[in-house]
């Protein structure tokens, strides 16, 4: 019976109700004289005309009350409230009618019949419509138990996703919730729209365990404040992407994902330059040293876009090299050239940059997991240090156009070794760039400075994800510690046109917006996997060696200048002459070679 009333078009379902309340009308009426008169009531010519009079009044004003309006479905117990007024007012204008039949010379009728005729009538009335409503759902709730959802946003993108959802079978749209007044309290797509307001009471009646959000055309910054509003109720947010995401509005339900924190960070990415992001890149032969890491891989993803010549992966992992050239091949029809090999191996960049004839080179390979680097400092200044200074040399020797360093925030004023080695990695980039300026061959070396990328291999968001999986608790180094956070696709693309930028010897530095505190993004995250404070702890493990409460993007804040881009900065930082650099780098060469640690710590810390 759900089924059938369920595919019954609209018009038919309200010619039902009608039929029903006439009938549930009359039938109040005739119980009204049993009741009163406390007997089996048989009425005369009069009464009969008082039991068909009853719809007559009462359907005009259940008309104009909206009552026929109403998506049974989705009836809420505030719909009483509308039954209660509308019968009322149809109860007493029938009284006033019933009273004065008696001028008329017909039988009068008892004072307490109207009140009965009332209250009868409200029962059965909204009782009629609370059945139906109960009826419908069965089947559902059967099907859908603790799976229904709300969505924020009575959009288009709302309720096309809620039509989704209805074809699907894991999830059920209970409602919609959306702070435009002019909708609340309005159906959409036969779901009515709450007030965000309502959200608690509707939890407890729904039984909701998922909110939807689907703001598609919101800022960042509004689709922030939504998520943190969300927050306070025990509930998990997913939300729908960006139009920019959709290609037609189809299968929106395979879209909708989980909340990342990246939408509670609040920035909005400036659209990308396309002269920028191709001119290094776009018909071109195009290296990446370490194209398998996260950074690396990201690289990879957009420079394949970008459609070059030919891409070159340079990667010392073989797991990581599979994966990323993998990735690739579904993508490209250009021809890519896998590297198992390591940036410190000048013999084989010496082959591979003479075989390729390489015009760009991104440099992402980096051992860049602090305390890791601090325990392993020798093989942290082999990769990070000497690597750089052997991939730099052989890209100035094969004469490669531009080359790019990925660097580091930590990189300023270092107080560990990996940010050492990341300095000393863009002082040879510095002396490269010198070195080409004085013999004119145009070459570009130049370094791009940022935080941290949100999932990247060392990012605390994944182990902060584990670990709230796991059920905690949630290490934190300490309650005060900030960084600075970008996702990883906004970074790489600013990386790309900062590289488009640079005449030689710049450090980029990429706005990161304003730094964010560790702890309050472990609560955030243990907010939106829908656990509570008190589920979940977070224990606070003090500060691990080399790390610092604050990261700096600038040795001097004085001294950064805008570029063409307004999301990259140029900083005029100290450098090395050749000479001092030349030498500087012999002497971690051969600390490296013997073992000399503490040595090799010495000629770390005297970074400019």
């Amino acid at each position: 019976m759900s089924e059938l009333l369920t595919r019954m078009p609209r018009s038919l379902k309200q010619g039902l109700m009608l039929a029903v309340d006439i009938l549930a009308l009359m039938f109040a009426v005739w119980a009204a004289y049993a009741l009163r008169l406390g007997e089996w009531f048989v009425p005369n010519r009069g009464q009969m005309i008082l039991m068909l009079a009853a719809p007559a009044i009462a359907l005009p004003i259940f008309l104009k009350s909206g009552l026929y309006r109403s998506v049974i479905r989705y009836l809420g117990e505030q719909a009483l409230w509308s039954v209660f007024k509308a019968m009322a007012l149809a109860a007493l204008l029938w009284a006033v009618l019933a009273f004065m039949t008696q001028m008329t010379g017909l039988e009068g009728v008892p004072r307490s019949v109207p009140l009965l005729y009332g209250l009868i009538g409200l029962a059965l009335v909204g009782g009629s419509r609370f059945a139906a409503r109960w009826l419908l759902w069965l089947p559902l709730r059967e099907r859908f138990s603790g799976r229904q959802v709300l969505i924020y946003g009575a959009g288009d993108a709302g309720w096309q996703l809620a039509a989704a959802l209805r074809q699907g079978h894991e999830y059920f749209p209970a409602g919609f919730l959306d702070d435009d007044s002019a909708l609340q309290g309005k159906d959409v797509g036969g779901l009515r729209v709450y007030a965000p307001t309502q959200l608690r009471s509707l939890v407890e009646r729904f039984d909701i365990h998922d909110v939807i959000v689907t703001l598609p055309n919101a800022s960042s910054a509004q689709r922030r404040e939504v998520v943190a509003f969300l927050e306070q109720y025990p509930v998990r947010v997913r939300i729908l992407p960006a139009l920019v995401d959709i290609a037609n509005g189809r299968h929106l339900i395979n879209m909708v994902r989980e909340v990342d924190i990246g939408d509670l960070l609040g920035r909005d990415p400036v659209a990308a330059d396309p002269n920028l992001l191709g001119r290094c890149i776009t018909g071109k032969t195009v290296l990446v040293s370490g194209a398998g890491g996260s950074i690396g891989t990201e690289l990879c993803r957009q420079i394949a876009v970008l459609r070059p010549a030919r891409l070159v992966l340079l990667e010392a992992s073989e797991h990581a090299l599979y994966q990323v050239e993998r990735m690739l091949r579904a993508m490209a029809d250009f021809e890519i050239v896998p590297c198992l090999g390591s940036v410190a191996d000048a013999p084989l960049l010496a082959r591979l940059f003479d075989a390729q004839d390489v015009h760009t080179v991104y440099h992402a390979a980096a051992h860049k997991h602090v305390p890791l680097v601090e325990i392993n400092a020798l093989e942290g200044v082999r990769n990070n240090v000497l690597g750089t200074h052997t991939l730099a040399e052989a890209a100035y020797a094969a004469g490669v156009d531009a080359f790019v360093l990925i660097s580091t925030d930590k990189a300023v004023r270092p107080a560990n070794v990996m940010g050492a080695t990341k300095r000393w990695a863009e002082l040879i980039v510095q002396a490269m760039a010198q070195r080409a300026a004085a013999a004119g061959r145009g070459q570009r070396f130049c370094a791009v400075r940022f935080g941290n990328v949100l999932g990247s291999s060392g990012s605390v968001i994944p182990l902060f994800r584990e670990q709230i999986a796991a059920g905690g608790p949630v290490t934190v180094t300490h309650a005060e510690v900030t960084r600075y956070f970008m996702s990883i696709h906004e970074a790489v693309e600013l990386v790309i046109q900062a590289g488009s930028l640079a005449r030689g010897g710049e450090i980029f530095l990429l706005d990161m917006g304003e730094p964010v505190r560790i702890a309050e993004l472990a609560r955030n995250m243990i907010r939106l996997a829908g656990f509570g404070l008190n589920d979940i702890d977070i224990v606070y493990t003090g500060l691990r060696p080399g790390e610092k409460l604050f990261e700096e993007l600038l040795i001097a804040s004085s001294k950064a200048q805008p570029t063409a881009h307004p999301k990259i900065m140029r900083a005029d930082d100290p450098c090395l002459t050749e000479e001092a650099l030349q030498a500087a780098v012999a002497r971690l060469r051969e600390g490296v070679l013997a073992r000399d640690e503490a040595g090799v710590r010495a000629v770390l810390t005297g970074a400019p």
